[in-house]
């Protein structure tokens, strides 16, 4: 009932407001270029108040402009004004872009089948897999199957031993702005070898606008009374553990930054949050389900998270660290941004107590995220 609640707070308190500003967007040229013999583009969709730019490197969401209680729009998201900056990013590899075919860790990079070890890029650590190897989803160019005014949709086909996974995964992603300011995605996938897929994407939120103050200061709810201890290396423990009684306990809103600086050995072994919540799903109600909201007090802005998967992996923006800027040129500091990726849970062909990622011959993987930015 508690998600019920908020989400309906949420709703209650969307206002209507007329925008001072046109969306300040990134020209189309800076995107125009061809990449393993593909060609890339940056494409603009609009809907109500809201205004997204995508490219297909990468299916990353460059920029998204929603207003503030005031109607005064700012880029929410953090990105780059250049496709040769995602290309070889000199900071933060994931901004705003799909990450699969398995997102977030697999220990050891390895993973079993049956009887069959199948060995994996180790690109974190030299030890671990994150976001698909060194060359994930967020590093090939989509093809662009169907694009309009408010929706674009990409399709990309991961070859059978690509970064060490096997089967040929045909998958097919749509971005959608719909009714309500809201941001739908929608995934799909086929394999003709069972795999291991947890595709999902990977957005850094900053509901002032890019480069501006810190995450600690806004008020956050999740949907989960649960959560999955990590080691010193983010790697689960394969601990499903209550979040009563530990910084993690997130079902009464507060504030990000009340016990992110407590000492506990979890928020030390990512310096702050990088975990997974295992969402408190409802068996009586659809599969969209809230998973977490995000609220600015400044700003107004207000962000509700719904998804049809178990986990939501919450991430505090610990690791940036000044060196690198944005599209307006402001440094990307300290916990200046944070990542809501809905998901299974992170390394999870290697714990069977968590919720299966194998998907079969025959079988079609399906997975639904909306952001809704409201005000209040």
């Amino acid at each position: 009932m508690k998600k019920v609640f908020f989400f309906a707070l949420a709703l209650a308190a969307l206002v209507s407001c007329n925008n001072s500003r046109k969306p300040d967007l990134v020209p189309a040229g800076n995107f125009a270029d061809t990449l393993d013999g593909s060609p890339v583009a940056l494409y603009t969709l609009k809907n109500g108040k809201v205004t997204m730019q995508v490219t297909n490197f990468g299916g990353r969401v460059v920029s998204l402009f929603t207003p503030d209680r005031k109607g005064r729009l700012a880029d929410i998201v953090v990105g780059h004004n250049t496709l040769e900056e995602y290309v070889n990013p000199k900071g933060e590899r994931f901004l705003g872009a799909c990450v699969g075919p398995v997102a977030n860790r697999i220990g050891h990079a390895e993973f079993k089948i049956g009887d069959t070890t199948y060995t994996v890029s180790a690109n974190d650590h030299d030890i671990n897999t994150l976001h698909g190897g060194f060359k994930g989803l967020d590093k090939v160019v989509w093809n662009v199957k169907q694009v309009n005014d408010t929706s674009i949709v990409l399709t990309y086909q991961h070859k059978d031993g690509q970064e060490g996974f096997p089967g040929n995964l045909d998958m097919e992603m749509t971005y959608s702005l719909v009714p309500g300011n809201g941001f739908e995605i929608n995934y799909s996938a086929k394999t003709d070898h069972v795999t291991p897929v947890n595709i999902s994407h990977h957005p850094f939120f900053n509901l002032e606008g890019e480069g501006s103050g810190s995450v600690e200061k806004y008020i956050m709810f999740i949907n989960a009374s649960h959560y999955t201890p990590i080691d010193s290396l983010s790697i689960p423990t394969g601990e499903i553990a209550e979040v009563e009684g530990t910084p993690f306990d997130f079902r009464k809103p507060h504030a990000i930054g009340e016990m992110i600086n407590e000492d506990n050995r979890q928020l030390k072994n990512a310096h702050g949050y990088d975990h997974n919540w295992c969402l408190d799903r409802d068996s009586t109600s659809g599969p969209l389900q809230l998973a977490c909201t995000v609220y600015d007090k400044d700003s107004g802005r207000f962000i509700a998270v719904m998804t049809d998967q178990p986990g939501l992996q919450f991430y505090s923006g610990n690791f940036f660290d000044g060196s690198s800027a944005g599209k307006n040129g402001k440094a990307l500091g300290f916990r200046s941004s944070l990542a809501l990726e809905t998901q299974h849970y992170p390394d999870s062909p290697n714990h069977a107590n968590f919720p299966s990622i194998l998907l079969y011959p025959g079988q079609v993987y399906h997975h639904t995220c909306l952001y809704r930015f409201l005000t209040k």
